[in-house]
């Protein structure tokens, strides 16, 4: 029997403790041994819960409990959750999360934790929720030199530029319509603008190319300002508007990364990625291209993920997973900005302007003394030279 402590019961939390219980023959079938929750933390109290006889709120509790092997931890961000993953590593316990601010901010020191004590620190749920993609890239993708990735990440903000583009929604709109629907929090701010995303990426790129990519050092851009003229044009263009996080290496072995919308062709197949659901597409030197797709949040979704890294852990328990990499250091990085791509600009201007300072441009549109154009292949830096003498209203990546 292997015994496990939930961190923080709320929406996946709950999650898990359903998925352990619903499925626990199942579950002990491929674990090899029964799978049950002793303890559940949090700070309030549940008293018409199944589990009330397993809630705690002192975490000493489960700190100091031998029979402990697991704690799962869904508590959220940087602060208890940090302090409790540390103490619950050096007290000789594996730990399971889906919380990619933490990963994404701490998880090089805590995978080193882990790996001086031989435990296992199990992140599959905090990118793509219910999608594997974490255990591909690490085991079903270990034969492969990884030199690019990316993928709609965030399944708010593709709800809403969905809505944009189907139903001819304004973005307020079709903010307001995912609230409604509990696709977006009250503050929404860390999904439209692209945070959310930013911490997957760079949980993907730091497991692809070996070291940790801090999210401060990835430009980031949301979708709020994203509008239906955009939409538009997009499509008249044969392209629709996504959120996209995307991390490329480069010959010297630096690596790019960024968050930002970009115009995605219909023959692309994240194009057709609609809705709350992600796709994330990798490309290796031996596989090409493969692309992971499925729903991205949720509570048994992600719990889903949750539990087969408590399956995962349980089975190498004392022999763990190989899962880590490097400290990041000054030849990590390089500047997303130096990488040359197509541009879609929406400025103030007229066609001949826009040719003379572009060259070839292929035009998409627009009313009165508004236009729309793609580029040719640029850098940022020198795109913005350009973009001096215009007044861009919108400027966004195409994906090739």
């Amino acid at each position: 029997m292997v015994s496990v402590a939930i961190l923080g019961f709320g929406v996946v939390g709950s999650g898990v403790a359903e998925v352990l219980s619903t499925n626990s023959e199942k579950i002990a079938h491929n674990a090899g041994q029964e799978i049950g929750v002793k303890y559940i933390l949090d700070v309030r109290d549940f008293p018409d819960s199944p589990y009330k006889d397993r809630l705690v709120k002192d975490f000493s509790i489960i700190e100091n409990d031998p029979e402990v092997q697991i704690v799962v931890e869904t508590i959220g961000g940087v602060g208890p959750a940090y302090e409790f993953t540390k103490r619950a590593l050096l007290a000789g316990k594996s730990v399971v999360t889906s919380n990619k601010e933490l990963v994404a901010t701490h998880g090089y020191e805590l995978l080193q934790i882990a790996r001086e004590r031989n435990l296992n620190y199990l992140f599959e749920a905090s990118v793509g929720g219910g999608t594997p993609i974490i255990r591909p890239i690490s085991q079903c993708l270990a034969a492969n030199e990884i030199d690019e990735l990316y993928g709609i990440l965030n399944g708010t903000t593709n709800y809403i530029l969905t809505q944009m583009i189907q139903n001819g929604m304004s973005f307020d709109d079709a903010l307001k319509d995912a609230q409604e629907k509990g696709f977006a929090e009250a503050s929404p701010a860390a999904d439209i603008e692209g945070i959310d995303a930013c911490r997957k990426i760079c949980i993907l790129a730091s497991l692809a190319f070996g070291r940790h990519i801090y999210p401060d050092s990835v430009p980031t851009e949301g979708i709020t300002g994203v509008t239906l003229s955009d939409v538009g044009l997009a499509a008249s263009g044969g392209y629709k508007i996504k959120l996209l996080g995307r991390a490329v290496k480069s010959t010297g072995g630096k690596v790019a990364c960024y968050v930002g919308p970009h115009l995605i062709g219909e023959n692309n197949l994240l194009s057709n990625v609609e809705g709350v659901f992600n796709g994330i597409v990798v490309h290796g030197n031996a596989i090409g291209s493969v692309m992971f797709y499925g729903a991205g949040a949720g509570k048994l979704p992600t719990a889903s993920a949750v539990v087969a890294d408590i399956i995962d852990a349980s089975k190498h328990f004392r022999a763990r997973k190989q899962i880590d990499w490097l400290e990041s250091d000054s030849n990590t990085i390089f500047d997303p900005a130096n990488l040359e791509n197509r541009w879609y600009i929406r400025c103030k201007a007229d066609l001949s302007s826009a040719e003379e300072l572009f060259g070839n441009i292929v035009a998409l549109g627009g009313e009165a003394s508004e236009i729309a154009f793609i580029t040719e292949k640029l850098s940022r830096s020198a795109l913005e030279a350009r973009l001096k003498d215009l007044a861009p209203l919108s400027v966004f990546r195409v994906l090739d």
